[in-house]
């Protein structure tokens, strides 16, 4: 039987670790052709290399990735298309979090979460979608946070980079609905990632996380394949009448 993505080539943002790795290992086991970027060149490279080494006619490459750089976008998305042939798959799923709150926050955490979380998504978008569209259409996933919809406090700037691709993908959503472009938010909750040892040392041995995990409905954290399953559907064919939703994955967390 053919894979859910036979035919797609993908682009996937963050893909050196985490999420993103694991949305680079599930889309080739199921047919996509994949070109992983990230700035994270040597752990990129292993991903892609155990592609080839685990899946059965699996296709992965790497390519050095800034998501803030607009020739770095254009160089990633011309060599998918050199690989490969054509884009029709992007996953936005770079991404950065720090703490801070109003009064504390500086003026550079601003800045570079913005840039990473937010521009990176807009660049994205901007440079891959005329490719996608070239390519007779397909899919764009946006990976935003439950914290794009809801409050929490001291990341301040976090929220605010994920709100802001939430509706982002929305309106490109609208934009592209009848031109064979389909665009998509996903919202993790606490998702066992190593972006959590950076946000609280320690990680999920720590007592917040036990908090986090207690609070939880389905008492667990969440795993990077949890998303990456998410966006497996609405980057396939049985995801052709879904735009501009926001799939919440967060074991119920957002429902209390």
């Amino acid at each position: 039987m053919a894979g859910r993505l036979e035919g797609k080539v993908a682009l996937i943002t963050g893909g050196a670790s985490g999420i993103g790795a694991a949305h680079a290992r599930i889309f080739a086991a199921e047919g996509a052709k994949v070109l992983i970027g990230d700035i994270q060149e040597a752990m990129g490279k292993q991903v892609a290399e155990s592609i080839g080494l685990t899946n059965s006619g699996g296709q992965a490459a790497f390519t050095t990735l800034d998501v803030t750089s607009e020739q770095s976008w254009k160089d990633a998305v011309a060599k998918a298309i050199s690989l490969y042939g054509k884009l029709t798959t992007l996953v936005n799923n770079a991404g950065i979090a720090i703490m801070g709150n109003v009064a504390n926050e500086t003026r550079d955490i601003w800045d570079k979460t913005i840039a990473v979380n937010q521009t990176g998504v807009w660049n994205g978008m901007r440079i891959a979608i005329p490719e996608i569209l070239k390519a007779g259409g397909g899919a764009v996933v946006n990976i935003s946070s439950v914290y794009g919809i809801i409050g929490s406090p001291d990341m301040l700037a976090y929220h605010a980079s994920k709100g802001a691709v939430r509706v982002m993908s929305k309106a490109a959503a609208l934009e592209y609905a009848n031109r064979g472009v389909r665009v998509n938010s996903v919202h993790p909750g606490i998702i066992q990632t190593p972006i959590l040892d950076k946000t609280f040392p320690g990680g999920a041995g720590t007592e917040v996380m036990q908090a986090i995990k207690d609070r939880t409905p389905m008492g667990r954290l969440g795993q990077p394949e949890d998303i990456a399953k998410g966006s497996l559907y609405l980057c396939s064919d049985d995801a052709t009448f879904v735009t501009g939703i926001e799939l919440v994955i967060d074991g119920g967390w957002t429902a209390q």
